[in-house]
């Protein structure tokens, strides 16, 4: 009983890595960026702002946004996609459904899909994305960077770019782990070298830009015929702030 339990699992688990691969073919075709962040932010908050209007210059460039598709940071990405006024880039939420705590998915969602296992919404988040944005955020961000972070770590996922976006934020967990890990041995600096600190929006844009010229640049190599549309057009950069300061007190 126990060995055809095991072979039948063996079967679902083996027709389950077809789809998937599958899909991943499929959804190949877009580039899109993951942004990560708080769900405690309001939006008054200047974060809010900022994070929203980074969200509507990448939709302008033709990108794809991917969030929780909760309020907060998540809410403000998927808004500044919707302000954008952009036919050709999607909104999407990959929220999560939780006993304890009803998080209402915001309205600003092209598409949308809900999980129940914070294990399944993690790979969807990999799956889907070629870059990563993380805003400011409390345990549930940290969550989703270190996960991002480790299977870059391990060659599971293809490299991409990690952006943290706010060295306010972010620079006291890479002092720490250069002091903490790395002066023990538990990390090594290669293994530092999968993220990218930055203060502003234009930082974190020129990065992702690069990251998208390189994704149109290869389905070109592999894809006959025209130029795929979406590539970011020559566009004045826009002026935004510096993350807020004090940051860290502000968001969960």
């Amino acid at each position: 009983m126990i060995d055809e339990i095991r072979e039948r699992l063996q079967k679902v688990l083996e027709e389950y890595l077809t789809l998937d691969a599958l899909l991943r073919e499929v959804q190949n075709t877009r580039f899109r960026v993951c942004i990560f962040g708080s769900a405690r932010i309001k939006p008054r908050d200047e974060t809010y702002s900022l994070v929203r209007g980074l969200a509507r210059r990448l939709a302008r460039d033709g990108v794809d946004i991917v969030t929780g598709g909760g309020p907060g940071l998540m809410e403000a990405a998927n808004r500044g996609v919707s302000e954008a006024r952009s036919g050709e880039s999607k909104s999407y939420g990959v929220t999560i459904e939780l006993p304890a705590i009803a998080e209402v998915a915001n309205k600003h969602l092209d598409i949308k899909s809900s999980h129940k296992r914070f294990s399944s919404r993690l790979d969807e988040f990999m799956r889907l994305t070629h870059a990563v944005i993380v805003a400011p955020g409390g345990i549930g961000t940290m969550l989703e960077l270190m996960y991002v972070w480790q299977l870059l770590q391990v060659h599971l996922i293809e490299p991409r770019p990690v952006v943290l976006l706010g060295r306010e934020m972010w620079g006291g967990l890479i002092d720490w782990m250069c002091q903490a890990m790395m002066a023990r041995g538990f990390t090594s600096p290669e293994d530092l070298e999968h993220v990218r600190v930055v203060d502003t929006p234009d930082e974190a844009i020129q990065i992702i830009r690069e990251a998208h010229r390189r994704f149109i640049g290869e389905r070109v190599e592999v894809i006959p015929g025209p130029l795929p549309t979406g590539a970011p057009p020559a566009r004045p950069p826009e002026s935004f702030p510096a993350l807020p300061r004090q940051q860290r007190s502000r968001s969960g």
